[in-house]
């Protein structure tokens, strides 16, 4: 029985959003495939969200970057624990071999076949070399090109960048996403399309299903697992036209506050049959800081989308460059997003036209069958 391995970083919930979507798109079509998840992201948004057999193994793959809340990094603290990190790299690459080893060796359900997927930890790569098994790079960024942007990376983590570069370098080839960077030290780089949950339910089955309106407007807050703590929902200036959806995590409280501000817990959406994205589907806009993830999501799905600066990350000033070429966008400085001020935004985005550029969103699939061919 062949077998796959996705190691899958834990910064933010867009690595395993989009592994989920190619996990999905190749499981459906190879169910006999053993498909292992190793990642230090939250096993209930795979729980969730995975419709093919699977295995969730729990481990610290890559350090990311260290987040106070979505839209402030610690700088310094993410220096000092990627130096802990690849200070032990050796130990770390020794076990993950062994562990790689393991699943073609032991027991009846082992995999004599074995192909490593890593977004983006370096380990994976590393690791899967040291075990004699191929290995792929997926992303639209890697993790040299991140760190070499900080001043901070030598003085407080030195060589972390040459390390994980000579990880990457033992990768077979990469999948790259649109909308990228790094990467030099692949060998074999093939771009491919965006990977996107797209929804598949109508609009207005999902807004009657949470009791939003058919005849407003519909703005979505959306800011990941960090939340955004600060946020005043009755504050914002544009609610006699807009109805604003928040969930938990968005505001730091499971407080709900008054309409026409609509509260929903993010795991009853997926208890009731829905998923996030059908709730980005259902909204006229997203709010957000700007992320692989939601960018592809609004693309797919059809949804403008307001964004605000997220603090010192190089992804960022690539994704404002170029996701102008693909959905309908507008600014908002963070200080008019805490005081609530957010129509001109709002209303910017939505006047816009779409984009009469290449819209591809069957990334999934693609690299689904790039598996494929990597197995046979």
């Amino acid at each position: 029985m062949p077998g796959l391995v996705f190691y899958i970083s834990a910064h933010g919930f867009g690595h395993a959003s989009r592994d989920i979507e190619v996990i999905n798109a190749y499981g459906a079509r190879h169910p006999s495939t053993r498909i292992v998840v190793r990642t230090g992201a939250p096993r209930w948004l795979f729980d969730l969200t995975l419709t093919v057999p699977h295995e969730f193994v729990s481990a610290e793959t890559d350090t990311g970057i260290v987040q106070r809340d979505s839209l402030t990094h610690d700088i310094a603290e993410t220096m000092r624990r990627a130096a802990a990190f690849y200070a032990t790299f050796d130990e770390r690459v020794e076990r993950e071999a062994r562990w790689l080893e393991s699943l073609r060796r032991g027991g009846p359900s082992r995999s004599a076949d074995l192909l490593i997927v890593g977004d983006i930890p370096p380990l994976a790569f590393a690791a899967a070399a040291r075990a004699g098994v191929p290995a792929f790079a997926l992303g639209n960024f890697t993790w040299d090109w991140i760190y070499e942007d900080y001043d901070e990376t030598e003085r407080l983590a030195p060589g972390v960048i040459d390390t994980v570069a000579r990880a990457y370098a033992h990768a077979h080839g990469a999948w790259r996403l649109p909308m990228h960077g790094g990467f030099q030290s692949i060998r074999r780089v093939e771009d491919v399309p965006f990977v996107a949950r797209f929804s598949r339910r109508d609009p207005e089955e999902t807004r009657r299903a949470f009791g939003l309106p058919l005849d407003r407007s519909v703005v979505l807050s959306s800011f990941g697992g960090y939340g955004l703590r600060g946020l005043s929902p009755a504050q914002i200036d544009c609610l006699d036209e807009y109805v604003v959806v928040v969930t938990e995590t968005s505001t730091g409280t499971a407080r709900s506050p008054e309409p026409p501000v609509v509260m929903l817990q993010e795991r009853a959406i997926y208890g009731s049959g829905f998923r996030y994205e059908d709730l980005v589907r259902a909204a006229d806009v997203v709010i957000t800081k700007p992320g692989f993830g939601i960018i592809s999501e609004c693309l797919a799905n059809d949804t403008a989308l307001v964004y605000t600066s997220r603090g010192r990350f190089r992804e960022y000033p690539v994704l404002v460059r170029e996701m102008p070429a693909f959905l309908r966008c507008a600014f908002i400085e963070q200080a008019d997003l805490f005081a609530g001020r957010w129509r001109a935004a709002l209303d910017k985005a939505l006047a816009q036209s779409k984009p009469a550029g290449p819209r591809r969103i069957d990334g999934a699939d693609h690299v689904a069958r790039r598996i494929e061919a990597a197995l046979s």
